[in-house]
């Protein structure tokens, strides 16, 4: 295994919202590949219980947009106004500028897992999860080794019904995100500015380093 290479591929995949290509399509068999990819990750118990809903209709697709810039309302211009980190300002930066373009990114992926959390234990509910996250990541992995891009964003979760309803999601399943998933513009994305491991680590018992 090329290590070099699997560091790269794990310290470059950013989330991508500006650099997403609009006007390129994206191929369905792309899409079933990183799919299948995706689908090796390990799961709790083996339940192997995630599902994917892959919008390409365009009017779906507005209808998902609207609905997210519904839930973000002004919370992201406000916070990227009042946001001090300048690395942190300008992630806010871009996820506002996602809310105008979204309807315009060619596929919009829906990880999702069969069932419902409400009112779940936390072992059942992290179990749950633990499903669908590597599985999710996995996806996101097999779309930057391919030259494309997404970012995991949440705030459609507010109005669940809402877009279950538009797509025919049955009400036993749970939305865990919204991919927007397009070829990127251009591939030289860097890694992030992180802290040292060594600050967040502790070795045996909380905060010893």
């Amino acid at each position: 295994m090329d290590v070099a290479t699997v560091d790269r591929l794990l310290s470059t995949t950013r989330a991508v919202r500006k650099r997403l290509d609009l006007t390129r399509p994206v191929e369905r068999s792309v899409l079933l590949e990183c799919l299948q990819l995706a689908m090796q990750a390990p799961t709790a118990s083996n339940s192997q219980n995630w599902r994917w809903l892959v919008v390409t209709d365009q009017d779906k697709r507005a209808a998902i947009a609207e609905i997210y810039r519904s839930c973000a309302g002004d919370y992201m211009a406000r916070a990227a106004e009042s946001e001090r980190d300048p690395q942190t300002r300008r992630v806010y930066q871009s996820a506002d500028a996602l809310t105008g373009i979204l309807a315009e990114v060619p596929v919009h992926v829906i990880p999702c897992i069969e069932g419902r959390l409400d009112g779940q234990s936390q072992p059942v509910a992290a179990a749950a999860w633990a499903s669908i996250i590597p599985a999710a990541w996995s996806f996101q992995l097999a779309l930057r080794s391919r030259g494309l891009g997404s970012v995991w964003t949440t705030l459609h979760l507010f109005k669940e019904g809402e877009v279950a309803e538009l797509l025919g999601i049955p009400d036993t399943v749970t939305q865990v995100a919204l991919f927007p998933v397009a070829y990127t513009i251009g591939t030289d994305f860097k890694p992030a500015t992180r802290p040292p491991a060594e600050t967040v680590t502790s070795w045996n018992t909380w905060g010893q380093r």
